[in-house]
């Protein structure tokens, strides 16, 4: 099993992970997200050592002032904003969460602790958050994730790009992907679906192991 986590630890296309073995049956690790000067895009890949927003935000010696969150419900993000030490809005947050960090600087964010359980979500009709699961190597593009998710629901795959503080849309236009881009482990991006469901599901989970069969 280590020999299988400890290489996929050290993959990541946009940024990196590396990991380290603390015990027999423990793998610890990092995620590294270099944020900029503005709205910046990023997820919790790594064991939470956070419990609420304000907690995160706080880490960052004052550079980070507003911590938001994706609410399917309403389409909208909804922050938690630090007013002089004082967080309004403070909400609970764990592990696998995707998160808009405002920063004032360029600073490093590091999600670091044990390896956790693949991530899993609940996606229903709209826009909603989610994290490649740190086991799912196997997917590389937009238009991977989006067949994956099933042409019923996915219908647009957007990952946030800093430089213009918007996000970038893979589409299916029947079958083909306009805009398709990279994607990789911990890599936060947005899903739009016309219905709900479950991602991955367990099956999912055993694509990479299936994937390497067939090769």
């Amino acid at each position: 099993m280590k020999k299988v986590i400890l290489p996929l630890l050290l993959i990541l296309a946009f940024s990196f992970l590396v990991a380290v073995e603390s015990d027999p049956s423990a793998v610890v690790g990092y995620v590294r997200y270099d944020l900029v000067a503005g709205n910046n895009f990023v997820a919790l890949p790594m064991e939470c050592p956070w419990t609420n927003a304000s907690e995160l935000g706080g880490s960052f010696g004052g550079s980070v002032t507003q911590v938001s969150y994706w609410d399917p419900v309403i389409q909208g993000f909804v922050a938690a904003a630090d007013l002089g030490g004082f967080w309004d809005g403070d909400f609970p947050i764990a592990t696998s969460d995707v998160l808009m960090l405002y920063s004032s600087a360029a600073v490093p964010f590091y999600s670091l602790g044990a390896l956790p359980a693949p991530a899993t979500y609940s996606l229903v009709a709209g826009n909603n958050t989610l994290m490649i699961p740190l086991n799912r190597s196997d997917i590389a593009m937009a238009s991977q994730l989006g067949g994956e998710l099933a042409a019923a629901y996915a219908s647009q795959i957007s990952k946030w790009e800093s430089g213009i503080q918007g996000f970038v849309a893979a589409a299916d236009l029947g079958g083909f992907w306009d805009g398709d881009f990279e994607v990789s482990i911990a890599m936060p991006l947005m899903a739009y679906g016309s219905g709900s469901t479950t991602w991955p599901s367990r099956a999912m989970q055993a694509a990479p192991a299936s994937s390497k069969a067939r090769n």
